[in-house]
């Protein structure tokens, strides 16, 4: 069985949670790899919505096994709250499948208060951060004063020292600007309570790969968020934490790169993303148009998107940063109303023309995008199953993106539920 990863080519909120439910049905294992629970998949099966943030989307397929590898950082508390609400919804998350790397490091409440604490001061140059800890987790993993999940659940005492020891360095620094201090003895008995329903699910999750692979098992790696919100490869500043990219599947799990044989890059046929930081294809009037029919609502913060044309500068680059071998298009009937519909092409920038997106966030801000306009197909696409069946002008659009980025398209959804995609 084959390895693959499955990787947004835009800001995230790409459809990504759906492409990997789907996919599930073939592989043995999924396993997330990077990223916290400031990521969001929504999966529709069945008339029923899961919003997913820690746990892999291939929890709602009975029999597979899921992973969260040493590249995430992990809520303890949200994390549980988490596995409550599925339980609610029929869904039975237990160690039997579900494990978690050790090495995860941990998102502890002084980091979210961080988090907040570090927004707030930037002022107008925040960059959108979903308060989450997420940033500051990642510091402390880089600064090397971070906790991990065995430190959690191996040495209480230890633990909890520790844990005195930085609350006690951040309260100054959040009473300074009229923050609440934290009580780092409510905090470690939380977090040592947690720790009791986190134990069976730790495990080291690199040998259970390896052993996995060995025996002939498939495993599908979620991505979460988009390579434009890579810590590298992104907008920056206006990026996330880790490396959103396909190499980010491998530091985060352990699987070396010779042992993954696809990477599918996933992009809606236009252009969204939440927060701050430039957006050459924005479109106010796009924006509006799926606001009003309730599309285009983060499923982690609840905020509005904000919408664009498609933009093939960055899913050209995504394809080349991440090594596509093929691309799923998601939501292509949110184009179905759309007499003619604009793709940007290429950006001009003092002049120049860029096929690629620049390095600067400046320039991104000051690119001028350059569009080729395409005919629509003005009819309703939700309930096509066959890709010839496509109106013409839709398989026409889809050619000039596999043109463009020189990645051929393997699936489009045409629609929210599981069912609603098409495979070519």
């Amino acid at each position: 069985m084959s390895n693959s990863i499955v990787i947004g080519a835009q800001w995230g909120d790409e459809g990504k949670g759906k492409i990997v439910d789907l996919l599930t049905e073939k592989a043995d294992i999924v396993v997330r790899a990077q990223g916290g629970n400031n990521a969001g998949h929504t999966v529709i099966t069945d008339g029923n919505e899961y919003i997913l943030h820690l746990i892999p989307s291939g929890i709602l397929w009975p029999e597979k096994k899921c992973v969260i590898g040493n590249g995430v950082v992990m809520d303890p508390i949200s994390f549980l709250e988490e596995i409550d609400g599925l339980a609610d919804k029929g869904i039975i998350v237990s160690p039997d499948n579900l494990i978690i790397s050790t090495r995860a490091h941990l998102v502890m409440p002084f980091h979210r208060e961080m988090d907040a604490y570090k927004e707030a001061a930037k002022g107008d140059g925040k960059i959108g951060t979903t308060k989450r800890g997420i940033g500051p987790t990642y510091g402390d993993k880089v600064d090397r004063i971070g906790f991990r999940l065995h430190d959690l659940i191996g040495d209480p005492v230890a633990f909890a020292e520790r844990l005195h020891k930085r609350v006690s360095d951040c309260n100054p620094l959040f009473e300074s600007v009229g923050m609440k201090p934290l009580d780092a003895e409510a905090i470690g008995k939380e977090l040592l309570s947690a720790a009791e329903r986190l134990t069976p699910f730790a495990a080291d999750t690199v040998d259970y790969l390896h052993s996995a692979i060995k025996e002939g098992k498939s495993l599908l790696f979620e991505g979460a968020q988009g390579t434009y919100l890579d810590i590298d490869q992104g907008t920056y500043p206006y990026v996330t934490s880790s490396n959103t990219t396909s190499a980010g599947a491998c530091t985060g799990s352990g699987v070396p790169p010779q042992k993954i044989d696809r990477v599918v890059g996933v992009t809606k046929a236009y252009t969204t993303r939440v927060g701050e930081g430039p957006f050459p294809t924005q479109n106010d009037t796009l924006a509006e148009q799926f606001h009003k029919m309730g599309r285009e609502f983060g499923a982690t913060t609840g905020r509005k998107r904000r919408c664009g044309w498609l933009d093939l500068v960055l899913v050209r680059y995504a394809s080349m940063v991440n090594g596509f071998d093929d691309l799923a298009i998601t939501i292509l009937d949110g184009l179905d109303d759309c007499e003619e519909i604009p793709v940007c092409t290429h950006y001009e920038l003092d002049g120049e023309k860029l096929r690629l997106p620049p390095a600067s966030a400046k320039d991104f801000e000051r690119v001028t995008p350059v569009y080729e306009k395409l005919p629509g197909w003005n009819s309703d696409t939700t309930k096509i199953e066959n890709y010839d069946d496509l109106p013409e002008n839709a398989r026409n659009y889809l050619t000039f993106i596999e043109k463009e980025t020189e990645t051929r398209v393997s699936m489009v959804g045409v629609g929210p539920s599981r069912d609603q995609t098409i495979i070519r």
